[in-house]
């Protein structure tokens, strides 16, 4: 910790109004200190975290943090503000502010450290004494565990033994390992009520282990006995299978997914937000216990439920979870695309379009040709198509059934391949595959078979079923279903072309990186994933990247022009747009749409709608999936395709402005400003991880 702050990373007169010059004046520090490269950058990185999930917790504390690449070494810095910003708590501003800083390939030893401050962030004493301290130097020592606690408030008096300057956190975790000790004549009467639990933030950085301190700190009060299995950027060990096993409940703080949860199937639940984790753990440990006491438990794992049923929130209906389980297979997929469109498109760059009928390169291959080299490239990139059905169908299934759903999955993504049921068929066979074995997991299996039942049992009996119905019952009709599409995108000229580019434009900026994009997205891929694709099919695939552009361009020339339209947050966000939106990231948009989505998505919309049509229009054509801007020479008729992409940022960037300045209270003062940033808080929290 002693390299990671000093005095002149402290303020402790912090005069910021809002979170956003909160970060500001830390962050400004940390450049004064060459731990931050590009102020502005970082900052960014900064508002991009705080739209995901409000960084403020209850007890007045603030813990802005991010990874970021502008980041030299892991770095905290310290405010404490008489007046206090807010940060998104339940209770009110914070008074403690801390920025966390972590390169984006931070050290696993760096992050434990980072990890033992938020838990120190969990004491009372700890806090209190921060809050007390009149130094920056006093302030930074207590930070870095140089002083007690106790030290700082006596203003760290001269010749006080130095045995008891330890660290917080170690002092925290000796507490920890003294209290969950019992007498023995305790021990021997009762044994204490026992819980695991698992925390997981998406930075992993310090809601993780901030839960898991507030856990144990409940639990020791409550005379329970909690271990936690933090799951964080810093990796994670994995608890002892005799200690789940001894365990009497569970309890999951979790903002992703808990790695392997099967290890704590058959167990009383309790499946919350990190947060909860965080500002009312007693309440959890209160609800575990009433849940053994009735006798509820989560089904064991391979018999009853499914790791789906297992999983998330189980209001959840199927519309959600089939959207789930589609975009589970689209998000696997699209690697693929992109590693072999590119490689396919550079192979065309290199080779010309005759690498298309050039001979296999390990019978025919010169070192000193482009044409071997360019049809080195395109059957690479080939191969890396051929995956695409199978995955998609694979992690369907996965994501219906886990990991028993993968065989019959890539089985039937491989037959709808060979059978020329292309992308509706992966579709179909995915669906087919997770289903069978869900159905084939409900089935009571005696002891003595379900240890082969994963890797015997459910692989043969699924694919055999998703074969038959794939060769036999439905492949067939799927495949002429899917030729009659391709018939039709390679008939479409004039205006339903433009019809159609005007209708994808609309899909990729409606939801900006979410399902329905996602679906355009996958329709233009699929038609460039095959030897030789038509022109149609091409103009398509340049069709949907226009369009997937425009929202966070727009957004940045939008807060380029009118930055008084904007708040400071969106204003930093904007500059990171300009680079999002050139790299074909419609993501880059979201923080926008995030708060103030009845101005932002509609205009963006309309700006997609036009690119998408004038695209078609030209009769741009683009091979390769992805790359924006830095595929241009790959495209046809490249200066029309940027004009059809600077008109629809054009007419984006028009329309947000206007709607931007109709709204009341006028935009561009102190106070609009900073009610705009505290609503873009709270509504960004609801949005999911962008990727």
């Amino acid at each position: 910790m002693s390299e990671m702050i000093s005095a002149d990373l402290v303020d402790l007169d912090l005069s910021a109004e809002s979170k956003e010059a909160a970060a500001r004046a830390l962050a400004e520090r940390m450049v004064a200190e060459g731990r931050v490269t590009d102020l502005d950058g970082f900052l960014a990185d900064v508002a991009a975290r705080e739209a995901q999930m409000p960084t403020g917790l209850d007890g007045g504390i603030g813990i802005p943090h991010c990874r970021s690449e502008h980041v030299t070494e892991p770095t905290l810095a310290f405010g404490r503000s008489a007046a206090g910003v807010d940060f998104g708590a339940p209770d009110g501003p914070a008074d403690l502010i801390f920025l966390i800083a972590a390169p984006a390939g931070a050290d696993d030893a760096h992050l434990t450290i980072l990890s033992a401050l938020a838990r120190q962030l969990m004491n009372t004493e700890f806090t209190d004494a921060l809050r007390g301290v009149s130094d920056a130097e006093t302030a930074a020592a207590l930070v870095r565990g140089d002083v007690t606690p106790a030290e700082a408030a006596q203003g760290a008096a001269a010749g006080q033994a130095t045995d008891t300057a330890t660290a917080p956190a170690a002092a925290s975790a000796g507490a920890a390992a003294g209290s969950t000790t019992p007498e023995p004549a305790a021990a021997a009467e009762e044994r204490p009520f026992r819980i695991v639990a698992v925390t997981s933030c998406p930075t992993g950085i310090a809601h993780t282990y901030m839960a898991a301190e507030s856990l144990e700190n409940a639990g020791r009060e409550a005379g329970v006995e909690v271990i936690v299995e933090t799951q964080g950027s810093a990796g994670f060990t994995r608890l002892d299978p005799a200690v789940i096993e001894a365990a009497d409940g569970v309890v999951f703080a979790h903002d992703v997914p808990v790695r392997e949860k099967d290890r704590f199937a058959g167990k009383p639940t309790v499946d919350v937000g990190v947060k909860a984790g965080i500002n009312r753990p007693a309440q959890l440990i209160s609800e575990v216990r009433a849940k053994a006491e009735r006798g509820e438990a989560t089904a064991p794992a391979g018999a009853g439920a499914t790791p789906v049923d297992r999983a998330g929130d189980s209001t959840e209906g199927y519309g959600t979870k089939l959207r789930k389980w589609l975009m589970s297979g689209v998000s696997y997929m699209v690697p693929f695309v992109a590693a072999g469109g590119l490689l396919i498109a550079l192979g065309f760059a290199v080779g010309g379009w005759t690498v298309k009928k050039a001979p296999s390169v390990m019978d025919h291959f010169v070192w000193t040709q482009s044409d071997s080299w360019g049809a080195l490239l395109f059957q690479i990139g080939g191969m890396a198509f051929n995956f695409l059905v199978p995955v998609l169908a694979g992690y369907i299934a996965y994501g219906m059934a886990d990991r028993p759903g993968l065989v019959p999955g890539f089985v039937g993504g491989a037959i709808s391949l060979s059978i020329n049921a292309g992308f509706l068929g992966g579709l179909a066979a995915g669906l087919i595959a997770g289903g069978v074995v869900l159905a084939i997991q409900r089935v009571r299996i005696p002891a003595a078979l379900r240890g082969i039942m994963p890797v015997v049992v459910i692989p043969l009996i699924s694919s055999a079923v998703v074969g038959f119905l794939m060769f036999v019952v439905i492949g067939k009709p799927i495949a002429a279903a899917q030729k009659g599409m391709t018939d039709w995108l390679n008939g479409l000229t004039g205006t339903n072309a433009v019809l159609l580019g005007a209708l994808l434009g609309l899909m990729m900026c409606f939801d900006l990186g979410g399902p329905v994009n996602k679906v355009a997205y996958t329709f233009a891929t699929a038609g460039i994933a095959v030897a030789g694709p038509s022109d149609s099919a091409m103009t398509i695939m340049a069709a949907v990247m226009a369009a997937g552009m425009v929202p966070p361009l727009a957004m940045a020339l939008a807060t380029t022009v009118r930055g008084k339209l904007f708040t400071p947050a969106e204003r930093e966000n904007g500059k990171a747009a300009w680079v999002l939106g050139a790299s074909f990231i419609s993501e880059g948009a979201i923080p926008f749409a995030a708060a103030d989505p009845l101005r932002v998505i509609p205009s963006a919309m309309v700006g997609g709608a036009v690119t998408g049509s004038l695209s078609m229009m030209f009769d741009a054509t683009l091979r390769a999936p992805h790359g924006g801007i830095f595929v241009v020479p790959l495209i046809g008729n490249p200066f029309l395709y940027l004009v059809a992409i600077a008109a629809g940022v054009c007419v984006s960037t028009a329309l947000v402005v206007v709607l931007k300045g109709m709204r009341k209270p006028a935009q561009g003062t102190p106070a609009a400003d900073s009610a705009e940033s505290a609503a873009a808080g709270e509504k960004g929290s609801k949005q999911p991880v962008a990727a």
